[in-house]
């Protein structure tokens, strides 16, 4: 029986990195996540325990905080730093991925903050020659309390959701947009605007299901942003059920909920434009 080595890779997970940037008017805070995984000729190893080839997990550490003493700017760049520095300077790697989540701060004041709301995602990837950014957001909580819609759908024995005309559609968006290229973009601007998209169309779409939801939220972002190939989305479905006020002889014109946290349905699906290459990454 013929037995090989698969696909492999190794890193270091999530480094937490915290930046002051301390300017003479106003504090900036970058909160990170960082975390690197790479790849390539590493086969020794495996078999034999040569580890000549492998730069230690601790040395890409180090090199998250080396990095971030020149500043970190934008996620994607800085992601972008690591990677190619990991490439061009081991000469056994031939792939690295750094995946960021950025954790917001709201100023309060020239030095005090309060944490925010979503977590700003990047994942950057080279290869030697190509580099991928993916964008992103994670647990955006948003709600519509109206102009959602649930009926026409598939009944067997085991059916007992009732169909509804009206109720609360809520959700803790996680989303991941692809870039077309990883050049002479404004990542900020890039992400402020997709982000507002997504929200929008979230917004003012009357919703039917949560599936045409997500789909005209992705459709929106790529009409509006030229540089986005595919957005991916996970939709988890935050129930909302009408409490029955009828024991204690109440009624509930649609104005108390229960608000529960499991079981949720799963809502996920990605929106491409026409012509889109697949680079083949496991980015979501």
């Amino acid at each position: 029986m013929d037995i090989r080595l698969g696909d492999n890779q190794y890193g270091k997970a999530e480094t937490r990195l915290v930046r002051v940037d301390r300017h003479p008017d106003r504090h900036e805070v970058t909160d990170l996540n960082v975390s690197t995984a790479l790849s390539g000729d590493l086969a020794a190893t495996h078999l034999t325990g040569d580890n000549s080839g492998v730069l230690p997990t601790d040395t890409q550490k180090n090199t998250v905080y080396a990095f971030a003493r020149d500043g970190v700017g934008e996620i994607e760049d800085f992601a972008l730093r690591l990677a190619t520095h990991f490439v061009t300077n081991t000469p056994t790697i031939r792939r690295a991925r750094v995946k960021i989540e950025q954790y917001t701060w709201e100023r309060r004041g020239h030095h005090s903050f309060v944490r925010g709301t979503g977590t700003r995602t990047t994942t950057a990837t080279f290869d030697g020659t190509v580099r991928t950014v993916v964008s992103g957001v994670d647990d955006l909580v948003v709600m519509n309390t109206t102009g959602s819609e649930f009926h026409g759908f598939h009944k067997d024995a085991y059916t007992t959701l009732p169909e509804t005309n009206d109720r609360i559609l809520a959700t803790a968006l996680t989303a991941r947009w692809r870039h077309e290229s990883a050049d002479n973009l404004d990542w900020a601007e890039s992400h402020r605007e997709t982000t507002k998209h997504l929200l929008e169309a979230f917004a003012d779409t009357h919703s039917l299901s949560l599936q045409q939801t997500l789909y005209a939220m992705g459709e929106r972002a790529l009409r509006h942003r030229d540089e986005l190939v595919e957005v991916r989305l996970a939709l988890p479905n935050k129930h909302h059920f009408l409490v029955d006020l009828s024991p204690f002889e109440l009624d509930n014109p649609g104005e108390v909920f229960h608000a529960a946290d499991r079981p949720y349905g799963l809502i996920e699906g990605s929106v491409v434009r026409d012509g889109a290459t697949d680079p083949g990454l496991a980015w979501w």
